[in-house]
């Protein structure tokens, strides 16, 4: 007689991801934000691609708040948050190639007031 297969081994990924979709759901506010590992070349493709698809310019504009500290990779977690913002927070839409990160930590915690409007802005 055949052995029984054991479906939580099958299950268990459909569990991790529902629940994981489940808490972003439930009405906690979520990020997108640029991997500290991603080089030059790709954050500059995700500005390029997410300032493509939404207005940048009122913010990712010298003189503007949100343009200091004036690292690419500030810009790029910007941009990148302005798109997934707009498309309706949903995980698929911070992927930007596997270099970004959803987080729900506020990603301005650490910065001036000034840039706190940044992503409250968006």
């Amino acid at each position: 007689m055949p052995k029984p297969i054991n479906l939580s081994l099958f299950l268990l990924p459909i569990i991790i991801i529902s629940a994981w979709n489940l808490s972003l759901v439930n009405g906690q506010k979520t990020w997108c934000v640029a991997k500290p590992s991603s080089d030059e070349a790709t954050l500059r493709a995700n500005i390029n691609y997410a300032c493509s698809q939404v207005d940048c310019n009122s913010i990712l504009k010298d003189g503007c708040p949100c343009f200091l500290p004036h690292l690419l990779i500030n810009h790029a977690s910007i941009a990148m948050n302005l798109y997934y913002q707009s498309r309706g927070r949903n995980h698929w839409n911070c992927y930007f190639g596997n270099s970004a990160l959803v987080v729900t930590t506020d990603p301005n915690f650490h910065f001036l007031e000034t840039k706190r409007l940044c992503l409250e802005l968006i």
